[in-house]
């Protein structure tokens, strides 16, 4: 049930009603931001389609250049580590302490990584839903809101899904976390990692990542 919902989650971002036409993306509202996001990334996933059923890796290529710009997948690491993040700071030694600072910065292109090819693989399984998107609104100075997101699809209740948006120093919105049903995909990542990191340890995360990373993108069916 967790997969699925996770599926949705990402599915839902690249999704439009009908009749939206790509634009230019403005960072300035997170509302429109995600409108715009989903319109240029669906018209390019309709654009490569001969490129994709040639080669299904092409998705990285398509989330890399639409959607990974959009995502702010730094902070999203670090709400993944948690509190090893806060172990880390406590550390006395300057050599034991610049040694998993560089294993963090390790960790975050690994799991950039990891988001382009989990979201290329899910690229393979849209149909025909619907997304309807909640409409811009004023943000004033809020530094994160919950942009809401519904998914249609006939003969079934609809899903709810918000997306987790964070103004940076330049005033620019990105996603970094997205809920469906009370469901973050963040602290889903977060608790089945948690056990493993403790007891292996980052490096061993590390690993395992990017060896998910590197998984080839399998056409659907």
């Amino acid at each position: 049930m967790l997969k699925k919902v996770i599926v949705l989650l990402i599915l839902s971002v690249v999704m439009l009603s009908s009749g939206f036409a790509s634009a230019q993306v403005s960072l300035d509202n997170p509302y429109k931001a995600i409108k715009q996001v989903a319109g240029n990334t669906f018209e390019r996933l309709a654009k490569d389609q001969t490129a994709i059923t040639k080669n299904p890796n092409h998705l990285k290529k398509v989330v890399e250049d639409e959607l990974l710009p959009y995502i702010d997948y730094k902070y999203a690491a670090y709400k993944v580590l948690g509190s090893y993040i806060q172990k880390i700071r406590s550390i006395k030694d300057k050599d034991e302490k610049k040694a998993e600072i560089a294993k963090v910065k390790r960790f975050i292109e690994v799991f950039k990584s990891y988001l382009v090819t989990t979201y290329a693989g899910v690229f393979t399984q849209y149909t025909d839903q619907i997304v309807e998107f909640d409409p811009a609104q004023k943000v004033e100075d809020k530094k994160i809101v919950m942009v809401g997101t519904r998914i249609v699809e006939n003969g079934k209740p609809d899903i709810h899904i918000g997306f987790k948006m964070k103004k940076n120093k330049k005033g620019q919105w990105r996603a970094y976390d997205m809920v469906a049903e009370g469901i973050s995909l963040l602290d889903a990542k977060q608790s089945e990692l948690h056990g493993i990191l403790r007891k292996e340890g980052l490096e061993y995360v590390i690993t395992l990542l990017d060896k998910k990373s590197k998984l080839p993108i399998q056409a659907k069916g």
